[in-house]
């Protein structure tokens, strides 16, 4: 066996304890952050029967991931980072989730191609939990405001996305946004990665993103 297909086995076996007194919590997809590795790094996983995979950039992901997706229908990719809006129409064809939804201007755009496709992709709105300048998303006292403006625009909004404050405990943020997915009614969170994602799984999150534990350090 693989050293990824053990590792993603180890985790899903933390993340199953984890649960056994939850009754109420989900059980979460593990998203396997498989930016910057190569295909050969990551087919063990897909031979194996995993699913879910997270992408950082757009370019990168269409040079590695267009077969793949073609041959394999049940692989769901998720872009992971952000979206810069020039990029849009290339992002919806490829991926099936975007969890980096953070202003007007993309959502716009997002709604645009949507339509002229006629698809209807799977958005996380990223939200700024720990107000943090050289971060993305959306500011929480914003948060309701925008999750209108996107109804508005009939995008498939299923749920709220963060990077908590990599220097504080991650449970804080967790929390309030347990609290703000709940009060718009949503059913997804993705949060929670190598260092925190048993953290995450206290406070319900649906989508862990785990590239490190599974592949190994990037270079």
């Amino acid at each position: 066996m693989h050293e990824t297909v053990k590792n993603l086995l180890n985790i899903q076996e933390k993340v199953k304890e984890k649960l056994l007194n939850k009754k109420n919590h989900k059980s979460p997809e593990i998203i396997a952050v498989s930016k910057t590795f190569k295909m050969e790094h990551i087919e063990h996983l897909i031979n194996n029967g995993h699913l879910h995979y997270g992408e950082n950039k757009v370019q990168e992901a269409i040079e590695k991931w267009s077969s793949i997706k073609e041959k394999n229908k049940n692989i769901k990719l998720h872009l992971i980072g952000k979206l810069q809006t020039n990029k849009v129409k290339f992002a919806i064809k490829l991926f099936d989730y975007i969890h980096s939804l953070d202003s007007e201007k993309l959502a716009v755009k997002i709604s645009k191609f949507q339509e002229e496709k006629d698809l209807k992709i799977k958005l996380f709105i990223q939200v700024n939990i720990g107000n943090e300048e050289q971060k993305s998303g959306i500011n929480e006292r914003n948060l309701k405001e925008f999750y209108a403006y996107c109804i508005n625009l009939k995008l498939n909004i299923i749920g709220l996305m963060c990077i908590p404050p990599i220097d504080k405990d991650s449970s804080l943020y967790f929390d309030k946004m347990l609290k703000l997915k709940n009060e718009l009614n949503l059913n997804e969170l993705s949060m929670g990665m190598s260092s925190d994602y048993l953290n995450a799984v206290n406070f319900q999150s649906t989508y862990l993103r785990i590239g490190s534990d599974i592949f190994g350090k990037r270079n």
